[in-house]
């Protein structure tokens, strides 16, 4: 039941992705989650070390998606003046909103990669649908609302589940 929740990859940050590596294997999209992914939840801006990543995703080829469960305004305002495409108020992990992001790239799921830093909205939407899932470190827990909190309640359940089983190494993130 679990292994739905195990992602692809884990890395600590956007940062820590390779992303040539993954474009030469055949991806050319990214959607990524905005919150504890790219930015703290309350952070209303990209960091200038964002910003580059941003222009490294497009100039290595990369489409580049935010899907995001928060509400338009808060989306808008990031992504809007960076001039990235979102979909806000996204449900997580439901499949819709993913698969809005792939039309509007026009990818399909064998194309598409997604990086967040949940489980259960994040990975477990993307691997329903056969996206390769990204897993990063979630960049401020203390910023995080009441939903997001429970989630890393039952992330915590499913995490020692997996560790038992031996699904889940700690050595296993990568950079």
């Amino acid at each position: 039941m679990f292994k739905m929740l195990l992602p692809k990859l884990r890395v600590n940050t956007v940062f820590d992705i390779n992303l040539e590596e993954l474009y030469a294997q055949g991806y050319r999209g990214i959607i990524t989650d905005l919150d504890n992914t790219l930015v703290g939840a309350k952070a209303p801006d990209a960091t200038p070390e964002l910003i580059e990543w941003f222009a490294r995703v497009k100039e290595v080829g990369f489409k580049l998606m935010i899907v995001s469960n928060n509400n338009l305004n808060r989306v808008s305002l990031f992504a809007t003046p960076l001039d990235i495409q979102f979909v806000h108020s996204a449900r997580k992990p439901s499949n819709v909103p993913f698969r809005k992001a792939m039309r509007l790239m026009e990818l399909t799921p064998e194309k598409t990669i997604v990086v967040g830093d949940q489980m259960l909205t994040d990975v477990y939407g993307g691997n329903r649908l056969g996206l390769y899932t990204v897993l990063v470190l979630p960049i401020s827990i203390g910023d995080e609302g009441f939903m997001t909190r429970f989630n890393r309640r039952v992330e915590r359940i499913a995490l020692s589940s997996l560790r038992k089983k031996g699904l889940w190494l700690e050595e296993e993130k990568k950079k």
